[in-house]
């Protein structure tokens, strides 16, 4: 006779014994899509692929043989990638987004050991670290969200080694700190891999690359889904030392960028102009939207070196719906630390920016 199988606490009916309890425990990514006319609540582009390069990329993928396996570890990416950035293509890992290199830089060195980042962060990093069964230690960013950089050196010097997450600009903030701080940490972060997130760079005119180079355990962490418009395409890469790099490659799986993704990013790196302009755009846009805000009397936007910033309310849940209501979208970030009334407001197109300033000068 067969004994039915228990089911464990916590788990729900159905489920088999064997998953872990770490992933049983953890909630999903916290996303609810809403649909809105005015979408500000993701932080993309507000700007699509360009009609022209999206045809080149169409006819470039339709020459190609889909019954083949494309390159084995996006080799000819990883060159153009290199090109661009003026770095080792043996030091470049290209993955579906770089919410794939977080779970595989968590895989690589956080699994047992520590992963360090702030609080508030990006819910991918602690998402990984608890999914993976890593141990996650947070530091309260200051008051003013720039790096505790004294809790983080403590934390460094009483943990066991394993991954540091720091966010340049930092997100959900959009806080960019002086690049001393951040080489402060490195100097102390000698046996741990350091993650230096740079997924709004552009934004903020700011480069690690120097870093990076002069500190062979830490990388950068870069996406095509913001500057580039090509969320929907999921790419991003790291750029590392060679030896590092090496190691994280070990953790990709074999033919992970198909050849969809890898046509579209082909074109897109031969004409990258329209990434330059589109910034331009959205950095003024930014400015033009933090002056307007200046004064209000009941909310206060934080400035931002990113592609957003928040705005503090009295109340968060009555001023998202009343964005909503007019049909604009922004993200709740008030239940998170330090932000308290905080919505995350992304920079939009130029109309969309107004009507989102004709909104927000009724809130009360």
């Amino acid at each position: 006779m067969t004994t039915p199988p228990s089911t464990p606490a916590g788990a729900a009916l159905g489920e088999p014994a064997s998953i872990r309890p770490s992933v049983r425990a953890v909630p999903a990514y916290p996303f609810t899509p809403t649909d809105a006319p005015i979408k500000l609540d993701q932080n993309e582009n507000p700007y699509d692929f360009p009609e022209r390069l999206k045809a080149m990329a169409v006819e470039r993928l339709l020459e190609r043989s889909w019954n083949r396996y494309p390159d084995l570890h996006a080799d000819e990416l990883r060159r153009r990638i290199a090109a661009l950035e003026d770095w080792d293509e043996h030091g470049v890992v290209v993955t579906p987004g770089s919410n794939v290199l977080i779970k595989l830089l968590t895989e690589l060195a956080g699994i047992g050991q520590t992963v360090l980042t702030v609080s508030p962060t990006f819910s991918v990093y602690t998402l990984e670290a608890q999914l993976l069964g890593a141990n996650l230690v947070q530091v309260s960013l200051n008051d003013d969200f720039s790096l505790p950089v004294e809790g983080l050196l403590a934390e460094l010097r009483a943990r066991p080694a394993g991954v540091l997450y720091i966010t340049q600009p930092h997100a959900p903030t959009g806080h960019l700190d002086e690049v001393q701080a951040v080489r402060t940490l490195l100097e102390a972060a000698h046996d741990w891999v350091v993650v230096l997130d740079e997924a709004y760079h552009q934004y903020s005119r700011s480069d690690l690359r120097p870093l990076v180079q002069e500190y062979p355990n830490a990388l950068s962490l870069r996406t095509f889904s913001k500057a580039w418009s090509l969320a929907g395409a999921r790419a991003g890469y790291a750029l590392a030392a060679p030896a590092l790099a090496a190691n994280i490659q070990k953790l990709v799986s074999a033919f992970t960028m198909n050849a969809l993704t890898q046509a579209v990013l082909e074109v897109a790196l031969e004409h990258p102009g329209y990434v330059h302009e589109r910034v331009q755009e959205a950095v003024a846009e930014r400015g033009r939207m933090l002056d307007a805000l200046r004064g209000h009397p009941t909310v206060a936007a934080i400035p931002s070196r990113a592609n957003f910033f928040l705005l503090r309310t009295p109340d968060a849940d009555a001023a998202y719906r009343h964005f909503l209501e007019r049909g604009i979208v922004v993200r709740r970030q008030d239940r998170l630390h330090l932000l308290s009334g905080c919505l995350r407001v992304a920079v939009g197109t130029p109309a969309e920016n107004d009507a989102f300033l004709r909104a927000a000068a009724e809130l009360r």
